[in-house]
């Protein structure tokens, strides 16, 4: 019997989701919605918005949608999974996603870190403060050390968290989110804590709301400039697995941090279908959560989904009828690495429109699509920040950047931007 798929966003992770999901054996046919150009040689592309719930409505509707999955945040924590649950046409469609109140553990910082308190989860100590207690904010940063850590409460597209040595600039910021409105309503609350000094990472686990599977972990690399200089991006590169993070590291992740979590959303009886992102903090050994994510990440899907050799779709389904526990997860054990070509001006401005030439010059890695569009003439054009990822596998780590970075370099467009450094500070743990 085919399935019939819907899959929601427009970046490399959904190009990623949509080529591992075309390797199923089960029959199937793809929709995406809005897709992008890498997405639309795995399936059909529909220009409709995940946000717009009518329209996603309508798509499922006409296409007999069997399985809805949600590659973005945005829709998630705007109640999509609750959309679907509370309309009589769509109840018995499939949905990969938190309801809106699961999705509150990215939607919020400040009720993020309410839950890990309240199940004596490891993180940085904090305190919040909103919009009207500014001066309280600014005199909280001179009772604490250096340097500042400073979180935009609600979702600010992966540019909501400011880390500052200089008190002086700390306050100016305080006072452009809580007082000058920057972020909008997503700084209407500001979460300041405590710098946590260690090394990032990220785990990925999958749950039906019962039983759950740890996915690969990876460690992304979000500032824009070598040697983890300048503003946050979305992610310039990742790789996984990663090497520090060991059998008695990713053990404690585990004991400490997933079961606690799993627990924690049965307790308070959240429910959760779908992906937790946990981004941590290695802190001599010890794992720290700084935050959660109610998705896959980018661009660490496009390292995690190709060392996954189970079937995806089958993982999917699994979660959707609270089946997962009769799952076993193959997964490969070469080293994934994945590289992010940007526009100039990223994160800042950036010029659209870009030609893009020299995709059919790659050998050995795989291309993902994130802000790409095809012209009428069938020219591939940047349509984004991050416009491609370029992902290898190969059983050395230092193998695998080096086929990455000569694929990064045969791919032009004007203005492209890449960072020649992802996965160097991990070569002192191989």
């Amino acid at each position: 019997m085919r399935m019939n798929l819907l899959l929601l966003g427009s970046g490399g992770r959904e190009h990623a989701f949509a080529w591992k999901l075309l390797k199923s054996k089960t029959p199937k046919k793809l929709w995406i919605a809005p897709g992008n150009a890498g997405t639309a040689l795995c399936g059909e592309n529909i220009n409709v918005s995940p946000n717009d719930f009518e329209g996603i409505k309508k798509i499922v509707i006409l296409n007999k949608i069997d399985l809805v999955i949600v590659g973005p945040e945005d829709p998630l924590v705007k109640g999509i999974s609750d959309y679907f649950k509370n309309d009589k046409e769509l109840q018995k469609v499939k949905l990969i996603g938190p309801g809106k109140q699961g999705a509150m553990l990215e939607g919020s910082k400040d009720f993020a870190k309410e839950f890990m308190n309240r199940h004596d989860i490891p993180t940085a100590k904090h305190k919040t403060f909103y919009s009207d207690e500014c001066q309280k904010a600014i005199e909280y940063l001179s009772s604490i050390e250096p340097p500042y850590v400073l979180k935009v409460d609600g979702l600010a597209a992966g540019k909501g968290v400011i880390i500052s040595g200089d008190i002086k600039q700390a306050e100016k910021e305080l006072e452009d989110i809580l007082k000058n409105n920057k972020f909008g309503s997503a700084g209407k609350k500001v979460v300041i804590e405590q710098f946590l000094n260690g090394i990032e990472l990220s785990v990925f686990v999958v749950t039906d709301g019962k039983s759950y599977k740890i996915l690969p972990e990876a460690k992304d690399y979000k500032r824009i400039g070598e040697g983890d200089t300048g503003p946050n991006t979305g992610g310039m590169g990742a790789v996984s697995p990663v090497p520090f993070a060991d059998n008695t590291f990713m053990q404690k992740v585990e004991d400490r941090i997933i079961k606690p979590t799993i627990n924690g959303l049965h307790a308070e009886n959240i429910s959760y279908k779908g992906f937790i992102f946990i981004g941590l903090m290695n802190v001599n050994g010890d794992p720290y959560v700084i935050e959660y994510n109610v998705r896959m990440g980018d661009p660490e899907t496009e390292v995690v989904l190709p060392r996954i050799n189970s079937d995806l779709l089958e993982l999917l389904v699994a979660v959707a009828d609270e089946k997962l526990d009769s799952i076993k997860l193959d997964i490969d054990n070469r080293v994934a690495t994945t590289v992010m070509l940007v526009s100039q001006g990223y994160p800042g401005n950036y010029e659209k429109g870009k030609t893009i030439s020299g995709l059919e010059n790659i050998s050995g890695s795989l291309v993902f699509h994130a802000g790409t569009i095809i012209d009428s003439e069938k020219k591939y054009l940047s349509n984004g920040g991050r416009v491609i990822a370029v992902t290898s596998l190969d059983h050395n780590m230092k193998q695998s950047l080096h086929i990455s970075m000569e694929n990064a370099a045969k791919i032009k467009f004007d203005g492209k931007y890449y960072r020649k450094d992802i996965g160097k500070d991990l070569f002192k743990y191989l």
